[in-house]
């Protein structure tokens, strides 16, 4: 039996009864200790389920009701419940959310978890979305935060405003970067890969380790209420180191910790490392060291369990500490020897990413859209992968949703076959009468120039910076782009003109489109002083070559 000094006023000093005399917190202690031999000395505490992003594939389509201010723990409970835990053998608190940089008393609460190294602890962890860290972290640090992660699923910026549905990129990586000048032992990235969304992105997180000292770490696709995981959006993680070494060489096998949830590699002479998370293909249920508290107090003892006990009622109750121990250890021994699979999962009822603390931890109070991007039916064969779109390729579909939910993702391209394709745009602008005898005499006065130069220039510019005005479109090499811009007296209108061409995956009708598009809002711009009474209109593709579909003209072409 332990007896527990329950002064709240000073950590628990636990007694053996063995000895009259204090004695110092166990290395293992068989409260934390479940019947299958695992020990449990990490402990992550969600301490808000608020967040300052939107991402879509972290929260249910409909939203989630945000929980009474009172339902959730306070600072004054979630200190108690760590001391408690770390006199019982916890040696590691991760702090997660919601984002745990929006609570008001952040820096308070890290202050007293970090007085708990004195007692025990050895690492204080934090995962953050980044957007409010940076000029917090002088002070975390400060107060013992040793560890960060970093939720970061793509370095391009405007995927990034997709995934999130808010701006503040720069941000993310500004505290990434402030992190590893205050000399933080272990600074990670998490990044939650998706099949047609962002697995593009792994090539250019692997070239980001090289001159920085982190961990990107890759996180397989896990279910959660309201997510609308399939298995086509997973990407196994044997598939995305195939995809490394396919470009870098053989990676280098890195030393894991006994209940490591990473498989680390590294690309030979970078300095930072590259993991792999695999709950979902290669769980590490075997070596599972973790226990969850989630922000409203109750105690998980398996990320996609569902039995969860109320810590927090405990506490409002007046339990003692000794019958919070025994709660505790009571849910520890129930816990099941490893998760359900997959398909199961998937199937089952769980809380919310948002509401459980986990890899990404995100909310809206509001109602917020799925807008989860998806590809082509994946089946499973064993371990090894392989795909099969259901739809029929000759009926007629949307490019860039899924043909089975009619979500939008960006179409992969990476097996397609480069060939030289071409498209062709045109449109045009009318213009009342007044304003084209003054286009047409060149008495336009502007500081910007020649009008259909500028505009020429403008289109020309515009095909170049398609996929970072066109969310879902793929950065293209172009190797020509011809944008021709001409009077036609009999419309009173500017006619233009685009052809790109390029040698590669996909086509390039938008690029034409966006020339053509740009070129005419540009004359508008440098018109508008004479007249408002313009229309652009007929903006369209007349033709384009390449590709698997071949040649195509429209009938509409004189």
């Amino acid at each position: 039996m332990l007896l527990i000094n329950t002064d709240h006023n000073s950590f628990y000093t636990i007694y053996a009864n063995t000895s009259t005399e204090p004695s110092t917190r166990p290395t293992t202690s068989n409260v934390l200790t479940d019947t299958y031999q695992r020990h449990h000395d990490y402990l992550r505490i969600s301490i808000t389920e608020r967040c300052n992003l939107r991402c879509t594939y972290c929260m249910p389509e409909e939203g989630i009701q945000l929980s009474p201010s009172d339902n959730l723990l306070k600072k004054e409970e979630i200190l108690h419940l760590a001391k408690l835990f770390v006199n019982q053998g916890v040696t590691k608190i991760r702090l997660t959310g919601g984002e745990p940089t929006v609570r008001p008393d952040i820096i308070e609460l890290v202050q007293g978890l970090g007085a708990l190294k004195q007692h025990g602890l050895k690492s204080l962890a934090m995962t953050s979305n980044g957007i409010a860290l940076k000029r917090k972290l002088p002070a975390l640090v400060e107060a013992g935060l040793d560890t960060l992660n970093v939720s970061l699923d793509t370095l391009d910026p405007h995927l990034f405003e997709i995934m999130t549905r808010r701006r503040g990129f720069d941000k993310v990586v500004g505290a990434i970067d402030e992190a590893v000048k205050l000399g933080m032992p272990h600074v990670k990235i998490n990044t939650v890969v998706m099949r047609g969304i962002n697995d593009q992105e792994v090539m250019n997180f692997a070239a980001y380790t090289k001159d920085r000292p982190v961990n990107v770490r890759f996180i397989e696709y896990m279910p959660f209420d309201g997510n609308k995981w399939n298995q086509n959006k997973l990407v196994p993680f044997k598939e995305l180191i195939n995809r490394i070494e396919s470009m870098y060489g053989k990676l280098d096998k890195l030393n894991d910790g006994a209940n490591d949830t990473t498989k680390h590699f590294q690309v030979p002479g970078y300095k930072g490392k590259l993991g792999f998370i695999t709950s979902m293909t290669d769980h590490f249920c075997g070596t599972c060291n973790r226990l969850r508290i989630t922000a409203d107090g109750n105690i998980k003892v398996c990320l996609f369990g569902n039995t969860e006990v109320s810590l927090r009622d405990l506490i409002r109750q007046g339990k003692t500490d000794e019958e919070l121990v025994e709660v505790i250890s009571s849910a520890v021994k129930k816990k099941k020897k490893q998760h359900a699979g997959m398909f199961e999962l998937a199937s089952r009822k769980n809380r919310p990413m948002i509401l459980i603390g986990v890899v990404k931890q995100r909310y809206s109070s509001r109602t917020i859209p799925a807008y989860l991007l998806s590809a082509p039916a994946m089946q499973w064969t064993h371990q090894r992968a392989y795909y099969s779109s259901k739809t029929d390729p000759e009926e007629p579909r949307l490019t860039h949703t899924d043909p089975h939910t009619g979500e939008a993702r960006m179409v992969s391209v990476t097996d397609k076959t480069p060939t030289k394709r071409e498209a062709k745009a045109v449109g045009r602008i009318v213009l009342p009468n007044q304003a084209y005898k003054l286009l047409r005499d060149n008495q336009v006065h502007s500081m910007k120039g020649n009008v259909l130069t500028v505009a020429q220039i403008a289109g020309i510019q515009a095909a170049k910076a398609t996929s970072n005005l066109i969310p879902l479109c793929h950065p293209l090499l172009l190797g020509l782009i011809d944008v021709r811009l001409w009077l036609d007296d009999e419309k009173r209108s500017v006619e233009c003109e685009s052809v790109v061409q390029t040698s590669g995956k996909t086509g390039v009708e938008m690029e034409a489109l966006t020339a053509t598009s740009v070129a005419l809002l540009t004359v508008y711009d440098m018109c508008k002083a004479a007249t408002k009474e313009m229309v652009i209109q007929d903006i369209r593709v007349v033709s384009k070559t390449g590709g698997k579909s071949g040649p195509w003209k429209s009938d509409n072409v004189k």
